[in-house]
């Protein structure tokens, strides 16, 4: 049995091969990894070099160290005096709150014994402390697209110094329609800096976002293009639409499911099927943009805890998920674009271990899942749940369950999506001035 010290040392003979200090060699025992994985082998040299770099990995496989590592290693090696406040010396972009804040984590865990200050910030939240977090000496700043803007716009912010800069998962940025914000940030940036793109996948959009922003960068594609997780396990159950979530609940209960990453095309269609499965004594809460920040992190947490089985949620809010060990991925409607379908399983069979991933499909969406197969070269295995049998009533109760429109849950912003509640009957006017026109919401799209 190898004595911990042993293991200590494997890590500094494979982690200090790649020429990381030795603070970063020691965080990295503390956080419990041994060796570097092969988007980690292949990009923290190049990005140690100084060179631009463009990179595509599986989701799950460390791409978020392969960057975190090597950039604490630069800016620690050549520390700048006078430092400004408000002035970062690297930007790290995300498309969503969740990932900004799982890298802010790892900035945090791996440069715990560094003289490195870094900061979070995303829409959803007050937007004063992070303002006040400004004001004092910043490093690395982790950001989504547009509530950076807004504190470019209120001063509370100068780009002007930034030495690197990270777009990450660059894909979902395009899909979201972040391009304009990029390009005003780019815009903003100094012109002689390192560059690093990654991606969970290399689109064509990708290719041309690469080649206006990096100069002769290195490429790597640890993975063929857009293929799932070898250790994904991946299966589909036809099922009508309908009778899709008795068949859910019945999975769960049966091969007693402990923690369930479920995945809707909508925010309604995540809140409706939550509320069956807790109506049924299956725990579960939906995330997704109409929640607000405090919600989603209570969700996020309980769900990695353990403490909530099942999670309900939309691709763009499941986007940045990294839960070690996530045994199942569940995708209750198959996404319309057949990218999005290699994000979700990536949830499940991250870092090694194994995962299983299964796919309720209707008629409708048999041409969902044909493009998704086309996309991946492989037919995935069909199912039978041998032993369910749907309800007589499961159709009425689906139908009766759309009619239904329940008030916004504490946490929940109103949203469009989905039916509206029955307006009230019109009383007598009581006043002669109209009423003021409610506030706009600051937590929309990646803000």
């Amino acid at each position: 049995m190898p004595s911990p010290l042993s293991h200590m040392n494997d890590t500094l003979a494979d982690f200090a091969s790649l020429g990381l200090a030795a603070p970063l060699l020691t965080a990295i025992d503390d956080a419990g990894y041994h060796r570097p994985t092969p988007i980690q082998a292949q990009a923290i040299p190049q990005v140690l070099n100084g060179g631009d770099l463009l990179a595509a990995a599986q989701t799950g496989t460390g791409k978020t160290a392969a960057f975190t590592l090597p950039i604490l290693h630069l800016l620690a090696g050549r520390p700048l005096h006078p430092h400004p406040s408000g002035r970062p010396r690297c930007l790290i972009l995300t498309p969503t709150r969740e990932l900004a804040a799982q890298v802010a984590e790892s900035v945090e865990t791996y440069g715990k014994h560094l003289p490195i200050n870094s900061i979070v910030i995303f829409g959803g939240v007050n937007i004063n402390p992070q303002i006040a977090a400004l004001k004092k000496r910043v490093d690395i700043l982790v950001a989504t697209p547009g509530r950076l803007l807004d504190h470019v716009q209120q001063r509370t912010l100068d780009l002007s110094g930034i030495e690197i800069l990270v777009l990450d998962e660059a894909d979902r940025m395009l899909d979201m329609g972040f391009i304009r914000d990029i390009r005003k940030i780019l815009a903003l940036l100094p012109a002689k800096r390192q560059n690093l793109l990654f991606s969970a996948t290399f689109s064509d959009d990708i290719r041309a976002l690469a080649t206006g922003l990096l100069h002769r960068p290195a490429t790597i594609e640890v993975a063929p293009r857009n293929t799932a997780a070898d250790l994904v396990e991946q299966s589909v159950y036809l099922i009508g639409q309908k009778q899709k979530r008795e068949l859910l609940a019945w999975l769960i209960q049966e091969r007693q499911w402990f923690q369930v990453l479920v995945f809707t095309r909508t925010k309604h269609g995540a809140n409706k099927l939550a509320e069956y499965l807790s109506r049924h004594d299956i725990e579960a809460v939906a995330i997704h943009g109409n929640k607000s920040q405090a919600a989603r992190t209570r969700a996020l947490a309980g769900f990695k805890d353990g403490s909530l089985p099942v999670l309900v949620a939309t691709d763009i809010a499941a986007r940045g998920l990294d839960i070690e060990q996530l045994p199942q991925v569940v995708n209750f409607e198959l996404p319309d674009v057949p990218e999005d379908y290699v994000h979700r399983i990536g949830r499940t069979g991250r870092a090694g271990a194994a995962g299983n991933a299964i796919s309720l499909v209707d008629t409708e969406e048999l041409k969902l899942l044909t493009a998704i197969e086309r996309l991946m070269r492989k037919k995935i295995e069909r199912a039978s749940a041998e032993g369910f049998t749907p309800s007589v009533h499961a159709e009425q109760a689906y139908e009766q369950d759309l009619r239904r429109a329940p008030p916004p849950r504490h946490g929940e912003r109103r949203s469009s999506n989905g039916p509206k509640p029955r307006p009230a009957p019109p009383r007598p006017a009581v006043r002669s001035t109209p009423p003021a026109r409610p506030a706009r919401s600051s937590g929309g799209r990646g803000r």
